[in-house]
């Protein structure tokens, strides 16, 4: 009778998959707090963004129109602004600035 060695398999020991885990959650532990603060610095530049749209909306009715005051709703029944522009400026709570 023959002996047959018995092949080795090649395959990856638990100490080899230990230290890649241990790899992965740290570069988890690295790019999630990024992420989480480049939403936050984006959601901030979309908030500036859409309150200068407003305040800009507003000086241009207000000139078109010959009037001191007016309201979200005097300009999307103008159509300065779009419906989905009200609905951001609501969710965000913004208000008209009259300053310059």
């Amino acid at each position: 009778m023959k002996k047959y060695l018995a092949k080795k398999v090649p395959a990856f020991t638990l100490l080899e998959m230990a230290v890649v885990l241990f790899i992965i959650s740290l570069l988890v532990l690295i790019i999630l707090p990024n992420v989480a603060t480049q939403r936050k610095n984006a959601s901030k530049i979309n908030r500036n963004a859409l309150q200068t749209e407003l305040n800009t909306q507003a000086q241009l009715y207000m000139n078109d129109h010959n009037v001191n005051s007016v309201t979200v709703a005097d300009l999307e029944q103008a159509k300065y602004l779009t419906a989905s522009q009200v609905e951001a400026i609501k969710r965000e709570h913004l208000e008209i600035s009259h300053e310059k």
